[in-house]
């Protein structure tokens, strides 16, 4: 295998990763209107993630660092073709970051139901976003002979990409509430519980029809495995929490992610951009990526770094894995 070939795998892996954990942390986001009734349980809700969600996005800064070192071609008709979504995604997280750190500052009800509802828009548009950004990726955008992106914004609004966002977000939520429901006690555990339920299988519906859509189009035998084993795990999900083995139903959902992103990507290769307009103007992993110098560089630099951010990040989880409810909240007690 060519170094560039396992570079478009370590960047497959760290998406996969981002969504599997930013995934929950957006879901629990957006259920802070959906789930939550009054402001200890939307506490409740946001302390669940509130040790984890900054470095989850490390995820993120690492992949679109690694795309930009190992594939600067692809990055760079990336995000000049899809300037507008990213933009818009890229404020989100800074305001999501902000309504984290800000909104506990001062006591007045407006000023933290202003950042709360800042919290769900900043949570629920990246979900969304991140699926309409890879359905185009993996669908095929406007690129000419000299790699460039030379369509619209609305050219990304087609119906595949629209129903990938549909995906990202009603699986992310999913994915959230199941988090939520293993995480927390109490009543609020059990409404986590069946609203996993009703959101978990409009996910099935539509992540079904949009895998299927993808095999149908671009995907091979490796696709089509990475599809059953992704649609096995999200009923499988579904029955773990029917059972209450909020535990089984978290692992399982994020199995369905990684499943359905595996899925993507085996689609997408050898391409990392294909054009609509001509397959021979296609970005590929040979035509951009960096020299194999740089890519042997980028691998001992990541063989180095990978092992202390997994550890790091493991043991901030171990750390914080109990169970919180409106009891440990001090304004809820009194």
């Amino acid at each position: 295998m060519e170094l560039h070939d396992v570079w478009f795998v370590l960047i497959a892996v760290l998406w996969t990763g981002y969504f599997f954990l930013e995934g929950f942390d957006f879901g629990v986001g957006i259920l802070t209107k959906l789930l939550a009734r009054n402001r200890p349980e939307k506490r409740v809700l946001i302390n669940t993630i509130g040790p984890v969600w900054d470095g989850n996005e490390v995820w993120l800064l690492s992949a679109g660092g690694a795309t930009f070192a190992a594939f600067p071609d692809w990055y760079a008709t990336l995000f000049s073709g899809f300037y507008l979504p990213l933009l818009i995604i890229l404020v989100s997280l800074i305001v999501r970051g902000v309504a984290f750190e800000y909104r506990a500052k001062r006591p007045e009800e407006n000023w933290q139901r202003n950042w709360e509802t800042a919290i769900f828009w900043t949570s629920l548009i990246p979900a969304f976003l991140w699926g309409v950004a890879f359905g185009n990726i993996v669908q095929g955008v406007k690129i000419d002979k000299n790699f460039e992106y030379v369509g619209t914004v609305w050219d990304l609004l087609n119906p595949y990409a629209l129903l990938g966002g549909l995906v990202t977000l009603t699986l992310f939520t999913f994915h959230g509430a199941v988090f939520t429901a293993l995480k927390t006690v109490g009543d609020i555990r059990e409404r986590a519980r069946k609203l996993a339920t009703v959101v978990g299988l409009v996910t099935a519906v539509v992540a079904l029809i949009f895998l299927l859509w993808t095999q149908v189009d671009s995907g091979d035998g490796k696709s089509l495995v990475a599809l059953v084993v992704a649609v096995a795990a999200l009923v499988a999900a579904l029955v773990a929490n029917r059972a209450g083995r909020e535990g089984w139903s978290f692992a399982l959902s994020g199995i369905t992610i990684v499943a359905a992103v595996a899925m993507l990507f085996l689609s997408l290769f050898p391409n990392v951009m294909p054009s609509s307009l001509n397959g021979d103007w296609s970005l590929t992993v040979t035509n951009a990526s960096s020299s194999p110098y740089t890519l042997k560089i980028m691998t001992w630099c990541a063989a180095i770094a990978t092992p202390i951010v997994l550890l790091y990040q493991g043991w901030t989880y171990w750390v914080f894995r109990k169970r919180i409810g409106t009891q440990h909240i001090a304004d809820a007690v009194h």
